[in-house]
């Protein structure tokens, strides 16, 4: 009876649907991990088991309707419209959040073993990782299901629950928590979490390794506005770090072999990489998702700081002659009958990056007014995405920016005010940071953080027939509470 005590308190978090799969497991499971080897196997399972990748790009302005009916998705089709999902799948709103909590009591189980086993020194590196795991599962899910951060409002801000040991009473109600306690938490968890993270794993990369968790502290405090906690996480870059995507070498790859490489251990830009359960990679077919009409207004010349070719471009990446297919996600099919086709999809997907920790680096030195530093680093970034660079001539200097991006009155509303220099700056940072990572999903939240308005149109030959804007402080923001979780005593978020 304990570990379906267990199970019924967790399923009220999660949603009813997993029920069988709970209850299949052997009773009371919990208590078997009792050695380090366990507990290390265990945390394998604190990684989130779906992707946000779908969800969070499609509700961005990376995506249009391009009009392709034949491959019609309903998550699809409510996600650009920032409607809540209906359906359940694991590419889904519902998915990613039960993945989450079920990672989130898989770092709370190991916590819960490390302190039975005496919490000796030797297990520092497995209370780090269940730590920085927690933390970042916890900061996802308030990423998406809360407002933005913004100290003025948060504590009254609706966050998530945020679990920090394993259920033990029999259907326990679940709070939701304000964005200022959940982000408290993570910080506390991210914090103690990084005195005991270690690079000891056979495969570091698809672990919280010391500088995976050093770029998670990153996003984290770049999302609070923390510029000296940023400077200070991304220190170990340097100016002109060699440890960057090599586009050239991307781009000069068979096509077929474009995903592998971009998501493989092996590129020293990638920091943290999961093999989450996921079809992401199909949504490129479908029917809102980014067609090649719109590939020049995004990766076109225009786009780059010295009007020349993007490394980062469209060129030969369509599907069926529409859609753009950007080659970067790698989905592995593990058959489980070969003779009837039937199997699982498993996609690897790039959680962070030293590009990614690198962008959030010049941001922070644009908000400290470090000028000087953000034109070598900036430009030396954009250089790294320019066909054709010559550092000599390619020069990156304050003129350029404004002159490219000139200020837009109220465009760029964060938390925290802008001069109309930084402004400039940051839009062209942006801009940077949105072609680095389109499918990926990172543009949602330079949206919601900076409370960018996003236009989405339905077409019916062309012409628009749903005019669909999410203005600034729209409610739609934050994602609304899955069905089965709110059904189950869940505060919803207001519509």
């Amino acid at each position: 009876m304990k570990n379906i005590k267990i199970t019924l308190s967790l399923l009220v978090l999660i949603g009813l649907s997993s029920c069988d799969d709970f209850l299949s497991e052997v009773p009371d499971n919990r208590t078997q991990i009792d050695t380090p080897e366990k507990i290390a196997e265990l945390l394998v399972t604190a990684y989130p088991k779906t992707t946000y990748f779908e969800i969070a790009e499609t509700m961005s302005d990376n995506i249009f309707d391009t009009e392709v009916k034949t491959n019609a998705n309903i998550s699809n089709e409510q996600s650009f419209n920032w409607e809540m999902q209906t359906q359940i799948d694991k590419d889904t709103e519902n998915g990613f959040w039960v993945g989450s909590y079920e990672a989130i009591a898989a770092a709370n189980q190991a916590l819960v073993s490390i302190e039975k086993l005496g919490s000796s020194t030797d297990l520092n590196p497995l209370k780090g990782e269940a730590l920085i795991t927690r933390a970042y599962n916890h900061f996802m899910l308030v990423s998406f299901w809360g407002n933005r951060y913004n100290p003025a409002t948060a504590a009254t801000d609706l966050g998530v629950p945020y679990i920090t040991e394993p259920e033990t009473a029999l259907l326990a109600q679940y709070k939701r928590k304000s964005v200022k306690e959940v982000f408290d938490l993570v910080e506390k968890d991210l914090l103690e979490g990084l005195k005991y993270i270690t690079n000891n794993y056979k495969e570091p990369k698809y672990h919280f390794n010391i500088n995976a968790a050093k770029a998670f502290a990153c996003r984290f405090y770049l999302i609070k506005g923390d510029w000296d906690k940023v400077l200070e996480y991304s220190e170990g870059l340097g100016s002109k770090p060699t440890r960057l995507r090599n586009y050239a070498a991307f781009n000069a790859a068979a096509f077929a072999q474009m995903p592998i490489e971009y998501s493989k251990a092996e590129q020293d830009t990638n920091l943290l990489i999961n093999y989450p359960n996921s079809t992401a990679n199909r949504a490129a077919s479908y029917r809102f998702a980014f067609p090649s009409l719109k590939s020049d207004e995004l990766l076109g010349t225009q786009t780059n700081m010295w009007g020349k070719p993007n490394l980062i471009s469209a060129n030969g990446y369509y599907y069926g002659g529409s859609n753009v297919f950007i080659p970067k996600l790698y989905e592995y099919f593990k058959y489980t009958n070969v003779t009837a086709g039937i199997g699982e999809a498993y996609t690897a997907t790039v959680l962070f990056s030293n590009d990614e920790m690198y962008l959030n680096r010049i941001e922070a030195l644009v908000m400290k007014n470090r000028l000087s530093e953000v034109n070598t680093e900036l430009g030396y970034f954009l250089g790294t995405r320019t066909s054709g660079y010559n550092a000599a001539t390619d020069i990156l200097d304050e003129a350029r920016v404004v002159a490219k991006y000139p200020v837009i009155a109220n465009e760029f509303t964060p938390f925290y005010d802008l001069s109309p220099v930084q402004a400039s700056y940051i839009k062209a940072i942006a801009e940077a940071r949105r072609r680095d990572f389109m499918r990926e999903g990172l543009r949602w939240f330079d949206i919601k953080r900076f409370n960018l308005v996003v236009e989405h149109n339905t077409l019916e030959f062309g012409k628009v027939v749903r005019n669909n804007i999410l203005t600034k402080d729209d409610k739609r923001r934050a994602l609304q509470i899955p069905l089965r979780a709110s059904s189950n005593g869940i505060e919803k978020n207001p519509r």
